[in-house]
């Protein structure tokens, strides 16, 4: 039977996607994710235990695992996973990226410098020491600047400032937050350095793709119609097709094909990030890994040359979980496209810190003309926390209609009949 290694943290919102449909192409999937090596298989999945810092018992745990039936590809869905994916791929002999190619991807002062190398436009930025006084720094910056860490993922902790006495609570924020358990377990020596770079402005466009030996196929082009200028950086809606003329279209995918090759990647799923403006296509980064989170459900496929004209009339699309399945056992995907309708998706976002007790508006939220589905993911009596400290959403409203611009406005309008009853957190006082 294809196999696919599938590498994932347990908390992998894609992972039970993968399974369904790995069981509906017929692919064996096999889990390695980053539990407890101590407990005796709680989830019955057989996933291989590991730790994302040491990839050398990492892989030779992964490696005895799979030495029975040799995976025909490699699958990441996260992006602390992609290094010990890309260095088993490359002990099994399989189609990925290099361990080098990975690790530029996952520290933002690594890409910096290699966009940089590669000629493609990139804004000022410097690393500092994460022990750095800020008072003694803030007269090197030019403002208005981001600060951000090397290492963190969905705009976590990335904060802008304006000015110098900004900046300097800006960046003692980030410094506390690379203190935080959950990020000082990761044990990444990312975690010792804060990057600041100048803040371009524009609008902000993600693009999914798929690396094919090098060859970069654009699957989708998303709008982030909610402008992003700061101070924090939260993303609400992703919504596709583009707005964006052919010319910037075809610019934008220009600029991630180029900042992929830099670098170095060659192989699989490709998830960007990019600002446009006047003076073009400033890329943010680019991740050797799909779309995060539950959002990988805006995107459907269909096969080409069908006739179909609306989404209704599409049989069976696949999601993009199957796509990637089928491109990673090393099927040719070119048949599929996207499906022909306007879909969008919106990360309910976090409103303010506190303990959640529930929802009401639910029903009213999913009959919202265009919305297919509305998702609430947070789990109650949990401690919420906003962005820039935070790192999860309330949960997910999906749409589909005829226009880019319907689903915008049925997602805000589905966000409007939710109400969440958060209650203030109350200290602990010893």
């Amino acid at each position: 039977m294809r196999t696919v290694l599938l590498f994932a943290t347990t908390t992998g919102y894609q992972t039970r996607s993968f399974a369904e449909a790995a069981e509906k192409i017929g692919v064996r999937l096999v889990l390695a994710t980053d539990r407890c090596d101590q407990l005796d298989d709680p989830w019955r999945d057989r996933a291989v235990p590991v730790r994302f810092h040491d990839e050398e018992r990492s892989v030779q745990a992964v490696l005895e695992a799979v030495a029975g039936a040799l995976p025909t590809g490699v699958l990441v869905v996260g992006d602390r996973p992609v290094g010990l994916a890309a260095c088993v791929a490359q002990a099994l002999g399989l189609n990925g990226n290099s361990p080098e190619a990975a690790a530029a991807t996952r520290n933002k002062l690594m890409s910096r410098l290699a966009l940089k190398g590669a000629g493609l436009p990139v804004p000022w930025f410097e690393a500092f020491p994460a022990d750095a006084r800020p008072q003694d720094i803030a007269g090197l910056i030019p403002y208005p600047c981001v600060v951000k860490p090397l290492a963190q993922s969905g705009s976590r902790g990335v904060i802008r400032a304006n000015h110098a006495a900004e900046f300097v609570e800006v960046f003692a924020r980030v410094q506390h937050l690379l203190q935080f358990t959950d990020v000082r377990a990761e044990r990444d020596p990312a975690h010792d350095a804060i990057l600041v770079e100048s803040f371009i402005p524009g609008r902000e466009h993600a693009v999914e793709a798929l690396l094919e030996d090098g060859r970069i196929r654009v699957l989708a082009v998303f709008d982030k119609p909610d402008p992003l200028d700061g101070p924090f950086f939260e993303e609400t809606i992703y919504v596709t097709p583009t707005a964006l003329t052919r010319e910037a279209d075809l610019s934008v995918r220009d600029a991630v094909s180029k900042a992929a090759h830099a670098l170095g990647l060659r192989h699989g799923p490709v998830h960007a990030e990019c600002r446009v403006n006047d003076d073009g296509v400033y890329v943010l980064e680019v991740a050797g890994r799909p779309i995060g989170g539950l959002c990988s459900r805006a995107l459907r496929f269909v096969q080409k040359g069908s006739g179909l004209i609306c989404a209704q009339m599409t049989p069976d699309p696949i999601t993009l979980e199957e796509l990637l399945l089928r491109h990673a056992v090393g099927e040719s995907t070119e048949r599929f496209t996207r499906e022909p309708s306007a879909s969008g998706v919106m990360m309910i976002p976090i409103p303010r810190r506190g303990i959640y007790k529930g929802v009401s508006g639910v029903d009213a939220a999913t009959t919202t003309r265009h919305v297919e589905e509305v998702l609430i993911t947070a789990k109650p009596d949990v401690m919420l926390v906003p962005l820039p400290e935070g790192k999860s959403y309330l949960g997910f409203i999906f749409a589909r209609a005829a226009s880019a611009g319907e689903v915008v406005d049925a997602l805000r309008a589905a966000h409007a009949h939710l109400e969440f009853a958060i209650d203030r957190a109350v200290p602990v006082v010893k």
